[in-house]
């Protein structure tokens, strides 16, 4: 296991300014990296290039076209400029998370001779079935993708043991296991806000939040069934709705046409006030089917919020007792949230607050560490933040501002133009 600071370059498609959870997760791992001791590099596409150097580490953009119909996700397409920065930028290791557009990379690594992992963020045949293909078609199609996703890369990091299963059955065996994490400062049963909870509920209804991308694959109009049927059974409730993507105007009109009690709030980029809605809320909706962790129902359950999520998804082993599951229509989830609802309200915000413990960050970044062969080579207690790590962080900033003119052997260089 290497014990010297290792260059990090890592690598996202499908990350817009409103993205959730991917985002969060490259933040809060970028933060950890740093803090630890290593000089993380992440590049993701935007409208332009640019190149940063943030709290997560050094962050570059390099122009991606925008994907029609999905609400702002750009991708990197211009293969002979990213191969040219990551020639040179040198990584140690490379950390990837597309299974897709970006599965070249794994072969461009192999080449170089640095050790790449693949972030499996989602089950490609849980993704294949929610647009719609048969899920034998899906397995065969997703059995496929991941012998060769398996193949390339020198290993597979998936977050839970349901995101595990996929590559298990093809008998992969450079798989590992490593969990996300929440930020228990962040995130805290005392951002509950009693002027937050009147802004959308009256004194007897409940009050329901989901938080997601609402895009196909997360199913976002099984809460506005949820809520429908618990309206029908006379069961007082109100849903509030965070998050944007290409289904908004469609769940819109669906609310006004059945006349349901839903605030449609976009995207919070305000995390203060995403994490106030979360904590003021009575349950959080999570109806994804495909989900593999499920980083906004875990921020609930932080601020003290019970979590019912699809019984589909890898979020059963996430939530554990501390909330609910159901199966993937809105009857289902309302019969969840009348069970949770049921339970006396100090006795499961307090088992949701308790489960969420089980998930910190820096677990989740030794777990992303010990995939890479590395490990934290710099420990601060509390916040990964604080005065001592930024010193730390600028000090690696003024390193990278060097490098980016010189080799780290002390040589120019060959910078493509537009990179440097």
């Amino acid at each position: 296991m290497s014990a010297r600071p290792l260059r990090i370059v890592r690598l996202a498609n499908f990350v817009a300014p409103a993205s959730g959870g991917l985002r969060t997760a490259l933040r809060e791992l970028g933060k950890g990296f740093l803090a630890a001791g290593h000089e993380p590099v992440l590049i993701v596409p935007g409208d332009r290039h640019t190149d940063t150097d943030t709290e997560q580490g050094r962050v570059i953009t390099l122009p991606g076209p925008l994907l029609p119909g999905t609400g702002g996700y750009r991708v990197l397409t211009d293969r002979r400029r990213l191969a040219a920065l990551l020639e040179d930028l040198g990584p140690d290791r490379l950390e990837v998370s597309d299974r897709t557009t970006l599965r070249w990379t794994g072969r461009w690594a192999r080449r170089a001779r640095v050790p790449a992992v693949m972030v499996s963020h989602e089950t490609a045949d849980g993704v294949l079935r929610t647009w719609g293909l048969p899920e034998h078609l899906s397995k065969r199609a997703a059995d496929a993708l991941n012998t060769r996703t398996a193949h390339v890369y020198s290993r597979v990091v998936c977050t839970t043991e349901y995101a595990e299963r996929e590559f298990v059955r093809i008998g992969a065996r450079n798989v590992v296991r490593a969990p996300l994490g929440v930020d228990l400062t962040a995130r805290h049963p005392a951002l509950r806000d009693p002027g937050v909870r009147t802004r959308h509920a009256r004194g007897g209804e409940a009050l329901l939040v989901m938080c997601s991308r609402l895009s196909v694959e997360k199913r976002p109009g099984t809460a506005l069934d949820t809520l429908e049927a618990l309206i029908r059974r006379g069961r007082p409730a109100v849903l509030v709705v965070a998050g944007d993507g290409p289904l908004r105007a469609r769940l819109e009109q669906r609310a006004r046409e059945r006349g349901l009690p839903v605030t449609f709030l976009g995207h919070l980029s305000d995390r203060a006030a995403l994490g106030a809605l979360q904590a003021s809320a009575d349950l959080a909706l999570a109806p994804g089917p495909a989900e593999t962790f499920g980083l906004a129902a875990l921020e609930a359950m932080a601020c003290g919020t019970p979590v019912v999520a699809s019984a589909s998804s890898a979020l059963p082993e996430v939530i554990g007792s501390a909330g609910a599951t159901a199966a993937d229509h809105g009857e289902a989830f309302a019969d969840a949230v009348e069970l949770l609802l049921d339970r006396p309200e100090p006795e499961r915000r307090e088992a949701a607050r308790a489960r969420a413990e089980c998930f910190g960050w820096g677990t989740a970044v030794e777990a992303f560490l010990a995939a890479h062969d590395t490990e934290v080579l710099d420990r601060v207690e509390g916040r990964t933040d604080g005065p001592e790590v930024q010193g730390r962080a600028e000090g690696r900033a003024e390193g990278r501002a060097d490098s980016r003119a010189d080799g780290r052997d002390g040589t120019r260089r060959g910078v493509p133009e537009g990179v440097a």
